[in-house]
């Protein structure tokens, strides 16, 4: 019979053993059996990869000293395979020398046990584990429900439609063009894709209106960044890309919205999707005008660039980019 701290989330964990021994695999197994997981083992670390690819275990255990491929390596491959998803690993060994420790933290491992092991403090690191999983799991599932909301809102309005797709391409690419990490790209590819959710709180008739824009009717257009970063705040994963969202309209002599920043006091984020944001609303049409061509809207930046809506030497960046790169022009 289970324990009552065994709760239901628990019985269904499934739990990957792999160990060249079997007599061990088997001890992990009856172990991991009566703590409530499922388990799955095996001796051979080609079956491993073929039960992480189908069936998507919740975490891995993996003895270091196997054949053919060591635990080190095999921890690289599981990590590679579960992509962008936290999938933890455990390594058991005998080694315990520092530098084995290290080797395993940069193969990707989650904690190191060494053999002999207490069997309760390795129960209770699982569980710790398994929590951690389930918790990244649902703020991953809560994102993916705002991206799509995000992505399902403009594609109501055929004038808007794959606009922040776009945007968020283009972005990423200046922002790895001008030198930026590529976690820090992907974090602004994240922020361009949500920089417009706050227009979920505004009418489709001011959204959608060919003639000029009443006085209130700007005033509730312009507080669709701070919508915006209200909804997402709440997500702790989405931090990050808060500024790019709430500061998108700010502009570089200070006379943006919603807070009047100015110059480097507007984050980088949000003046790298400033400038690419305004780019793509002139090469495309919208009910109050026609589009530009590419090529004229490059001319346009170029001549405005001074103008105090954006960061010059950004859109230098943009334009020098988008003249290198033949197939922005095609929108690949």
């Amino acid at each position: 019979m289970l324990s009552t701290q065994h709760t239901e989330k628990e019985k269904n964990t499934s739990i990957l053993v792999v160990d060249d021994i079997e007599a061990h695999a088997e001890l992990m197994e009856a172990l991991l059996t009566g703590e409530g997981y499922k388990v799955h083992t095996t001796t051979n670390v080609q079956e491993a990869i073929r039960i992480t690819e189908y069936l998507s275990p919740d975490l891995a255990i993996l003895d270091v000293m196997m054949p053919y491929m060591n635990g080190y390596e095999l921890c690289k491959r599981l990590k590679s395979l579960s992509g962008k998803k936290y999938f933890p690993i455990i390594l058991l060994t005998g080694l315990d020398q520092l530098k084995d420790k290290i080797t395993g933290i940069e193969a990707g491992a989650d904690d190191f046990f060494n053999k002999p092991f207490n069997s309760i403090e390795l129960t209770t690191k699982i569980r710790s584990l398994v929590k951690l999983k389930r918790l990244q799991d649902e703020l991953d599932h809560s994102e993916d429900i705002i991206l799509t909301l995000a992505v399902a809102i403009e594609a109501k309005d055929p004038y808007t439609k794959g606009h922040s797709e776009r945007v968020s391409n283009l972005s990423k690419k200046l922002a790895i063009f001008i030198g930026l990490s590529e976690a820090e790209s992907i974090t602004i590819k994240k922020a361009a894709t949500l920089h417009d959710i706050g227009k979920i709180g505004l009418k489709e008739d001011i959204l959608h209106k060919k003639g000029p824009l009443h006085k209130n009717e700007l005033e509730l257009i312009r507080r669709h960044p701070v919508i915006g970063e209200g909804i997402c705040k709440p997500l702790h994963s989405l931090k990050q890309i808060l500024p790019g969202i709430r500061y998108h309209h700010e502009r570089w002599d200070g006379r943006g919205y919603p807070d009047r920043l100015k110059g480097e006091d507007i984050p980088i984020i949000a003046r790298i999707i400033n400038v690419i944001d305004s780019f793509d609303v002139i090469v495309s049409e919208r009910p109050y005008r026609r589009s530009y061509s590419i090529n004229a809207a490059i001319n346009l930046m170029n001549t405005e660039k001074l103008s105090g809506q954006w960061d010059p030497w950004l859109v230098e960046k943009f334009i020098t980019m988008i003249e290198s790169d033949p197939l922005i022009h095609t929108g690949e």
